[in-house]
């Protein structure tokens, strides 16, 4: 499956480049996967896509593979989850957006005159928050960051130095 990002608003990423990890991003991402599945996330449900940043960059060959897992009660939030090689090492990232479905979309802007198209999407309540919070702060600390600790522990190395806290929204840690 393909997803073109061009429309997607970041609200939320955590990134690490690790050392000396080139070629084995398989590796780290079967134990994500491992994690995701033993962690049993009420909703929460995951596939391989191939992602672009726009159609016509798409076209011209600018694509990277991630693990995209969603919550089925927040159908507007996605993370995306990616390792690729960076010279020598690994960079790892993930990255949580938010895109409304057509119909959020266009209320929202009739409703803020074309100001924005994410007012009916990203004004929660308190539930949706709590579920928000809960399914993000799950799949990085459940999942990536045990995934990440083993894997840098296969590599002989350590996390001690690594900034768990994620820049955005949520500030995950």
């Amino acid at each position: 499956m393909s997803v073109t990002l061009k429309e997607e608003k970041l609200i939320d990423s955590w990134g690490v480049v690790i050392e000396e990890g080139a070629g084995r991003q398989e590796l780290l991402m079967k134990n994500i996967l491992h994690y995701l599945e033993s962690s049993q996330l009420p909703g929460v449900q995951w596939r391989q896509i191939e992602a672009q940043p726009g159609w016509l960059k798409g076209i011209f060959g600018k694509r990277r593979d991630f693990l995209m897992v969603t919550s089925e009660g927040l159908k507007d939030y996605r993370m995306y989850v990616g390792a690729r090689d960076y010279g020598r090492h690994l960079d790892f990232s993930w990255f949580l957006t938010v895109e409304p479905g057509f119909f959020r979309k266009a209320l929202s802007q009739a409703l803020t005159h074309g100001a924005t198209s994410l007012a009916m999407t990203t004004s929660l309540d308190l539930f949706d928050q709590q579920d928000l919070r809960a399914y993000v702060t799950s799949v990085h600390r459940c999942c990536v960051r045990r995934a990440v600790d083993t894997f840098v522990q296969q590599l002989g190395q350590t996390t001690a130095n690594f900034d768990w806290k994620s820049k955005g929204f949520l500030q995950v840690w």
